[in-house]
């Protein structure tokens, strides 16, 4: 495997996908509901860092990391090591039947590690990103004793019924109604496409204004319960929340009793070049009171987080949170890896390193070519917007849809994301190589320039 780690991308196939590949895909076609789609070529064998091995021996270099499951990389020796180590004790205990130490020591450490409001905390451990959020607005709700939560546009945070209301993009929600009752949106800032001739000050006045005009025109502000917010949007586009208005959030939080919660399912465990994009918020003194985070917490093993201060978590009626499978003996080994190898392998630093590489590289982009009208993000969370000209900024979703395509069949993995559909992420394991990340850069800019 260790070949594999440090390999570049290379496609020996005649075609893509490849003879066996091709074989999957048709078995998958007949078994798995059309509804989940895949429209990329690649049947993994085997995989290292961040590189995919495939069924006909083509490779394939990851900038999608399991949509940001993989900051650690695929298969990291000491996390094969550690899930195997622990399942030679035990796989599962329920935690509300016996208790087990990975549950109590991964709590004690993202506790401390933590950024939000108190001095001690508390954790409770679920599967998904969905049942993170989902388990926040409970537990802010059980707290407050408010029915009522804010959400924003742009949002995505799930396909429970719950978190498809809060989700904005009702494409991922297409005939699921009626949805829970108690979520009104207000507007998020878009920078990008701010109406044309304001300022960004007045353009972000005018979405804190938003969030009252929710207490006057849908829910008063003492029956609200939470504020819900990603720090960096992931399915809206990859756009940071600009931090004078996360200040403004967290004054009308206080000022009314309202948890500030955020979404960190898709910015934590170093991505934005921090542990968590909330560091950012608490540097400014406006840290949130409920975190919800999951992805590259266990490197791949299915495990999410809520982490509020104890007054918060202490303040739940019992039976209304927890699981079967939340906080698995087997997920919680893989969580405490993951930490020591951050540290160990000074990911946070190498978040940073990878994320000026990048927006040096797309920033040269934006100004040869046209059709690139904006680069975003923090750390390396980075976003891509394209247009069809820049005066006009009109989205370019075909553009993306054909780029997308045109590197996988060169060997790089990339995604789309944005509310238009228009924007590329880069989401790639935190352990590549400075080499794979020159390829990447040219296999991406050709297609650019092939497909424009």
């Amino acid at each position: 495997m260790e070949n594999l780690r440090e390999a570049l991308p290379e496609i020996i196939t005649d075609t893509l996908p490849g003879p066996k590949a091709k074989e999957m895909i048709e078995r998958r076609s007949k078994v798995v509901p059309n509804a989940i789609r895949c429209g990329y070529p690649c049947v993994m064998e085997r995989a290292a860092g961040a590189i995919i091995e495939d069924v006909d021996g083509n490779r394939f270099l990851d900038w999608v990391g399991g949509v940001g499951v993989l900051n650690v990389g695929h298969t990291h020796p000491e996390l094969v090591e550690a899930v195997k180590k622990q399942s030679e004790k035990y796989f599962h205990g329920m935690f509300n039947i016996v208790t087990h130490e990975g549950y109590v020591e991964l709590a004690e450490k993202l506790a401390a590690l933590t950024p939000v409001k108190g001095d001690e905390k508390k954790v409770m451990f679920a599967n998904s990103g969905a049942e993170a959020d989902e388990n926040a607005v409970k537990i802010a709700k059980s707290y407050t004793k408010r029915p009522n939560i804010i959400v924003f546009s742009g949002a995505f945070h799930g396909r429970t019924m719950l978190t498809m209301a809060m989700t904005a993009k009702k494409a991922y929600a297409v005939g699921m109604g009626p949805f829970p009752d108690g979520v009104y949106r207000a507007q998020y800032p878009y920078l990008y496409r701010k109406p044309e001739g304001m300022t960004d000050e007045a353009y972000l006045d005018e979405c804190v204004e938003s969030v009252k005009m929710v207490f006057e025109n849908a829910s008063p502000a003492e029956y609200v319960a939470a504020i819900v917010l990603e720090p960096l949007q992931g399915e809206g586009g990859f756009i940071p929340a600009p931090i004078e208005f996360v200040k403004a959030l967290r004054k009308i939080c206080d000022e009314n009793g309202i948890m500030l919660v955020a979404d960190e399912v898709q910015s934590g465990f170093c991505r934005t070049g921090k542990l968590f994009a909330s560091e950012y918020w608490k540097e400014a003194g406006c840290e949130p009171d409920i975190l919800a985070t999951a992805k590259s917490i266990a490197g791949g093993v299915p495990l999410s987080a809520v982490i509020a201060r104890t007054e918060i978590m202490d303040g739940v009626t019992p039976g209304t949170i927890g699981g079967t499978y939340g906080g698995n003996a087997l997920a919680c080994a893989a969580g405490i890896k993951v930490l020591e190898v951050i540290e160990k392998e000074h990911l946070v630093a190498r978040s940073n390193e990878m994320g000026a590489k990048c927006f040096e590289k797309f920033n040269e982009w934006k100004e040869k070519y046209e059709v690139v009208g904006d680069v975003r993000g923090l750390g390396a969370m980075i976003g891509v917007e394209f247009v069809k000209d820049k005066e006009t900024k009109e989205p370019n979703a075909a553009l993306v849809s054909a780029v997308v395509a045109e590197c996988a069949q060169n060997g790089l993995l990339v995604e789309n994301a944005g509310i238009f559909g228009n924007v590329i992420r880069f989401l790639a394991p935190l352990v590549m190589t400075d080499a794979q990340l020159e390829k990447g850069f040219e296999i991406f800019e050709n297609a650019i320039k092939k497909c424009m």
